[in-house]
């Protein structure tokens, strides 16, 4: 049982630290990039991401609106991050 529990700790410092980045990266973010990249506005992204980091942190990352709140994050970090940071000319990771 302490294994179970370890795991899900483990998960919830990780969907945490994911939504608050994500978080950080829309707020710091040009208004004018999303709907460059044909996304919804700054203000419903960090409206969203910050609605999700509050579900993560109060209520776990396996719970009922937890899940929401991890799906948001995903759906920011994988699809509208990589096309704000490409069209920005932001580059994170370098081909060597």
């Amino acid at each position: 049982m302490a294994i179970i529990s370890i795991l899900v700790y483990v998960l919830w410092l990780a969907g945490g630290a994911a939504a608050l980045a994500a978080l950080v990266h829309a707020a710091i973010t040009r208004p004018d990039a999303f709907p460059a990249v044909d996304r919804q506005s700054k203000v419903m992204w960090v409206s969203i991401l910050a609605v999700a980091t509050l579900l993560i942190g109060l209520t776990g990352v396996i719970s009922f609106f937890g899940i929401f709140g991890v799906v948001a994050v995903l759906v920011y970090i994988v699809d509208v991050r990589p096309r704000i940071d490409a069209i920005l000319g932001r580059k994170w990771f370098r081909k060597v």
